[in-house]
Order: structure tokens, then sequence, then C-alpha cells
């Protein structure tokens, strides 16, 4: 568990971590963060602000694990099971992708060997600033795709896509899908598990 202090604290970026902004779309980020908890895996919500909670984009006001600010980051160790997650919504996503310090640390934990995720908005406004993006087939909300291809991507319609260290999802309707790409990726093991006890496994549509 992160914690919060004046004085910056040394963060090793193992494990995973959403990223939050006023903004950010409800379902993308706290359904995705429960997914990932249902398969154990100890998900850490982070604001890129100072205070030590975060606004969605419907007014649901939430706490988080910790701040980027305080945040002094070290990638040593850092494998493809470690991964950092941007959710959509407006202006959240928009907040994100003007965060300096977010976008440097996504590109140094990338370059480390980390994993990178975002769904919606933030694949178009967030991860098309990734050195790495080239050649990699992504989804994302309509109308986002366009930052996406000018840095050498490909766009696909597709509920959620694993493409190398990149997972992407397509909008908040596809959240849960993009939870459980990420669960794959990390916890293969526990994926279809997930899916059953969510009933993901047995839904259809009318």
């Amino acid at each position: 568990m992160l914690i919060f202090t004046n004085a910056k604290i040394r963060i090793f970026m193992k494990g995973v971590y959403i990223f939050l902004a006023d903004g950010f779309e409800d379902v993308e980020a706290l359904g995705t963060n429960d997914v990932l908890r249902r398969a154990g895996l100890q998900s850490q919500l982070v604001s890129v602000g100072e205070d030590p909670f975060a606004t969605s984009s419907h007014g649901v006001t939430v706490s988080v694990d910790g701040c980027l600010p305080y945040m002094e980051v070290s990638h040593k160790g850092t494998t493809e099971k470690d991964i950092l997650i941007f959710p959509g919504g407006m202006p959240g996503s928009k907040t994100l992708a003007a965060c300096k310090p977010l976008i440097k640390l996504m590109q140094d934990h990338y370059d480390a060997g980390g994993s990178v995720a975002a769904i919606c908005a933030a694949p178009g406004t967030v991860l098309s600033q990734l050195k790495g993006i080239a050649g990699a087939t992504v989804t994302c909300f309509d109308g986002f795709e366009t930052a996406l291809e000018a840095a050498g991507a490909r766009f696909e319609p597709r509920p959620a896509i694993r493409s190398g260290r990149i997972i992407t999802g397509r909008s908040a309707g596809h959240a849960l899908s993009f939870a459980l790409e990420i669960v794959k990726a990390l916890r293969p093991e526990k994926a279809a598990e997930v899916a059953h006890a969510l009933y993901l496994d047995t839904w259809k549509s009318e």
C-alpha cells in the first residue's frame, strides 16, 4: 500500500497502478479495479494531483492509495507483469495526457520492460504519446484513433486488444473485457475463474 507524505517516497513500479485525474470514467477505473482484485491482483489507485482523492466524471469521489507528486519512482526489476493503467473519461484522460511526469513515467516504465493499458479516450490521448506504440494493434473510443494511427498504430474496433505489452479497451461498455484482458496477461490462470464468477462466460445479448 502506498502512503501519503509531504516528502517524496521511493516507489518501485512493481505491480498494478491505475492513474486517476478528476473527470475519470467511473466504470473504466473502478470496474477494472474490481476485476483485477477478484483475480488477486493488488491494484493501487494513484492520483496525478496532490489531493488523496479524485472525483469521477459522474461526481463520485474516491480515495486513492497514493499521489504521483509524492512518488520517487524506480523501475528496478520491472517486468511485463507490472502494468500502468489509464482510464478514459473527460476531462480525466486529457488531464492524464497533459501530465508530463506521468507521460515520462509511462515511457520509462515501458522502456524498462513494463506493460501499459488504456481504455476509451485514453489510448488516443495518453498511449499515442508512447514511443513504442508504432506497429501495435489497438482499440479506443471512436474519434480518438487519429492520434494513434498518426503514431503508427493500427486501429481495430474490438472490445479489448492485447498487442505485446500494450492493452487497450474500446469504451465503458467494454470495461470488463478490458480488465479481463489485463488478467489474462498478468494472471492467466485466474481469467476463466473470474469471468465465471461474474457470469461473463454465460451472458448473451437478447
